[in-house]
């Protein structure tokens, strides 16, 4: 079973491409060079919404089991590290995961 993890936070326009930056350089690399077994890919999404810019992540397991091996038994709990947190208006504390029902390559 597929499961997306789907997170999301806020940022000023200000430090918007530093916090792209941040999750593009470092945060992104660092949980691939985990070869995390079950992790599939990670999408990062970014929009201007007016006075701030949102950014959404969705991570694709294979299952719960590959959740717990990137977060821990709390697999609900955010992954932000300092670095992204630094420049983050605010986030989501706990994360949303959904069981993929169909997933169609085009």
């Amino acid at each position: 079973m597929t499961i997306c993890r789907l997170w999301r936070g806020w940022t000023s326009p200000d430090n918007a491409d530093a916090y792209e930056r941040i999750v593009r350089g470092e945060v992104i690399p660092g949980i691939e060079a985990r070869r995390i077994p079950g992790f599939r890919h990670i999408d990062l999404m970014r929009r201007d919404d007016g006075g701030e810019v949102e950014f959404v992540t969705l991570m694709w397991f294979d299952g719960l089991d590959s959740i717990k091996a990137f977060v821990g038994e709390d697999h609900d709990v955010a992954h932000v590290p300092d670095a992204a947190r630094s420049v983050l208006a605010r986030f989501d504390a706990r994360v949303a995961h959904f069981e993929v029902l169909d997933r169609r390559p085009q």
